[in-house]
């Protein structure tokens, strides 16, 4: 009985000494912790020179930069669909239109609150500038204008670039520029809105003035 109770323990020690929890807890640094195993006692170990981490490897240097070798290049790096605009067109009034404006005529909010007013797109300047340049100014910023390279992803810069070549051609556009079948549709609209304008000799509403009385009416 003694025999069998004394193999019991010593079974259940030696199963005991070998359940240890590094699975659970692994041994580990803290970050920047001080090493005793390296020579340089950094944990922190320098990447291997050429290493890329995932989903970084930018081969297409025009895609990344927007440069040929020292030039700006003058064509997108991808084909540029109507679902590219669209999204151009979202991430341009979230990042671009408080100073350049919804129309890129660089009266935005913050403009009208007296931050630097921005060059217009419109100016022929901008409009035969290669899209490389609109690519590095986003990119590595401008005069008073940041970088917006942590907050606009590479592909997108070049939405927001197809859509600030949409809104040029649009504001130098005719009704003669819109595909014949879609002319009525837009005439129609135009006629719309123009009729529901105050003339253009009487002075806007203001909600905090009474109504006024007209010629011959009492007070």
């Amino acid at each position: 009985m003694k025999s069998s109770s004394a193999l019991f323990i010593t079974g259940l020690t030696l199963a005991a000494s070998g359940c240890r929890q590094d699975m659970h807890n692994q041994p580990k640094y803290k970050p920047l912790a001080e090493s005793q195993f390296f020579a340089d006692h950094r944990s922190a170990r320098p990447q291997i020179a050429g290493t890329v981490a995932r989903g970084h490897l930018r081969i297409d240097a025009a895609r990344y930069t927007g440069k040929m070798g020292d030039a700006d290049i003058t064509a997108f790096p991808f084909p540029i669909t109507r679902a590219d605009i669209e999204r151009g067109q979202q991430r341009f009034n979230i990042y671009c239109s408080p100073c350049h404006g919804r129309v890129g005529d660089g009266n935005g909010q913050v403009v009208r609150r007296g931050f630097r007013q921005p060059p217009s797109y419109h100016i022929q300047r901008l409009k035969d500038a290669p899209v490389g340049h609109f690519f590095d100014v986003i990119t590595n910023g401008y005069g008073s204008m940041p970088s917006y390279a942590s907050r606009v992803p590479p592909d997108d810069r070049w939405r927001v670039i197809a859509y600030v070549r949409a809104l040029q051609v649009s504001q130098g556009s005719t009704l003669n520029d819109v595909p014949a079948d879609q002319r009525d549709h837009i005439e129609a609209q135009t006629i719309s809105a123009n009729g529901a304008q105050q003339p253009t000799n009487a002075p806007p509403a203001n909600p905090a003035m009474p109504p006024q009385p007209g010629p011959g009416e009492r007070r």
